[in-house]
């Protein structure tokens, strides 16, 4: 059966329960990254390894990262169907392994397959949306996709913290069994597969797997860990960049001499997708910068509460749903330049914005900010999106759709690294500048990780004298993110103008 031919050949009913079901599958990898902040602390508690706290998190990144392009290249290969009850499946017996962890390092080797699992439903959910959307309804139906990740960012910490105080940590993952089964079922029982093998002789480019795995392992690693883990100018730094490096261009070489890569090169000659993933990077190299600094910001310089914190993050993520959904509704056949542009430039406009913040902004208009922030980059997300999957034929599909998901994931990545390195660099400037500084202990635990400013133990151990000073030192950090975030909206509309109208949309 052709992919073309699948949404056709649907009844309602069949269609509805795919698509819920495929959701399904995404809210538990969404949830998942999310639940995990207000469990770490009673993980730790029980199970220790404190210098491994980091890796619960970031392994399941890792992980989910550099899977979602595979699976999309092995979707294109073989189907959907099976590859997305294997995720499925792969997610829901990880989940119950991180459940029964006794050590943090079975944890984190847990938290590795979760990932996995997760980057498969992330690219497989976008890829099965895209093949069981009614004629016309593609942007619609991938609006729902967009929709989770509002709804997971206000249940998520929540449930979280009501898991954790009422239950216990465990559950957190055991929760992920009988919602993932729901999923299995419905994918199990309703999904056709969308279609055969591109070419019977096709065989899958594991030289490229492995090349592309490690060069992105590699790349990932040295945007987590640099200046936290490992010091940027440090040995250890210099070997992990020339290795991987060495992969990435040995991954080049590689791809251009085998009949069917793991990533087909010429794609990257099509303006569209070449500029909508370019578009999609940037954008998210904005809002994931926010996402990770401006708690600093309201936390630190403002002195505002947890909660507001909270729900200044939860602006950005439904300013994003409501203009995925926005722009599924309202959307027209060939109007996906016009609507990235116009993301392109609400995402500037709010970027900007931030640059008017000072010591004294109030939350509501934090609040505003962030949500046009948010608005642009749904538009955007979702608008590259469908330029991206117009620009290949359907044969093409998976490996356009999850690449573009990664992306995504890697724009936000290395924003958050590389602004990483300004706030801790500005804020430390601006610190050595006044005379009511920290003492040295506190300074060596900020040096490690500025985060630690949101911590309520951390901050009573500061000194009266020292905290106006610490807020305006943050505030000249952070000032650093909201900079690099406007250039980088800039960027992400002057792709967004370059884009081509492309062919005929499916939108």
């Amino acid at each position: 059966m052709a992919k073309e031919d699948l949404a056709v050949e649907l009844s309602a009913r069949q269609r509805t329960l795919i698509i819920w079901a495929a959701l399904l599958a995404l809210f538990l990898g969404a949830l998942d990254a999310l639940i995990m902040s207000a469990a770490l602390p009673s993980i730790v508690a029980e199970l220790g390894g404190l210098p491994l706290y980091a890796w619960v998190y970031s392994a399941y990144f890792l992980a989910r990262a550099i899977s979602l392009p595979i699976f999309g290249k092995l979707a294109d290969l073989y189907g959907t169907k099976k590859l997305f009850l294997f995720s499925i499946g792969l997610f829901i017996v990880s989940s119950i392994a991180a459940g029964m962890a006794n050590s943090m390092a079975f944890l984190i080797f847990s938290r590795v397959f979760q990932g996995i699992g997760a980057g498969g439903n992330f690219a497989l959910v976008y890829i099965v949306l895209s093949e069981v959307a009614p004629p016309g309804r593609r942007a619609r139906t991938l609006s729902l996709g967009s929709s989770i990740w509002g709804i997971s960012s206000v249940i998520g910490p929540t449930l979280g913290g009501v898991i954790v105080t009422f239950f216990s940590w465990r559950w957190i993952f055991f929760i992920n069994v009988p919602l993932g089964i729901l999923s299995l079922l419905g994918i199990g029982l309703f999904l056709s597969e969308s279609h055969k093998r591109k070419k019977q002789e096709t065989s899958l480019d594991f030289g490229g797997l492995f090349l592309f795995s490690t060069f992105m392992l590699g790349l990932l690693t040295i945007f987590i860990t640099g200046g936290r883990e490992i010091a940027w100018g440090s040995s250890m730094m210099l070997t992990l960049t020339l290795t991987t490096l060495l992969f990435g261009i040995l991954f080049l070489y590689v791809e251009k001499r085998v009949s069917d890569p793991m990533v087909d090169l010429s794609l990257f000659r099509s303006r569209n997708f070449s500029l909508g993933n370019g578009a999609i990077f940037l954008a998210s190299f904005t809002i994931f910068s926010f996402f990770a600094y401006v708690p600093l910001y309201i936390q630190g310089s403002l002195g505002r509460s947890p909660m507001e914190v909270g729900l200044a993050m939860v602006s950005l993520s439904l300013g994003w749903s409501f203009g995925a959904l926005l722009y599924g509704r309202v959307s027209s056949s060939g109007s996906e330049k016009l609507w990235s542009v116009a993301g392109g430039v609400i995402l500037l406009l709010g970027a900007l914005w931030t640059m008017r913040f000072h010591l004294q902004t109030g939350m509501v208009e934090c609040f505003l900010a962030f949500l046009v922030v948010g608005v642009g980059m749904g538009f955007v997300s979702l608008s590259t999106l469908i330029l991206v999957q117009n620009a290949v034929s359907s044969d093409d599909l998976g490996i356009v759709t999850s690449f573009h998901q990664f992306a995504r994931s890697l724009g936000g990545t290395i924003g958050v690294g590389i602004c990483g390195g300004l706030v801790t660099s500005a804020m430390f400037s601006r610190l050595e500048e006044t005379t009511a500084r920290l003492p040295t202990e506190l300074m060596l635990q900020l040096q490690k990780s500025t985060e630690i400013l949101l911590r309520p133990e951390f901050q009573r151990l500061i000194p009266l004298e020292s905290r106006e000073s610490l807020g305006q030192a943050v505030f000249s950090g952070v000032f650093a993110v909201f900079v690099a975030a406007s250039l980088s909206s800039v960027l992400c509309l002057f792709c967004c103008l370059m884009l081509d109208r492309g062919g005929e949309s499916e939108s």
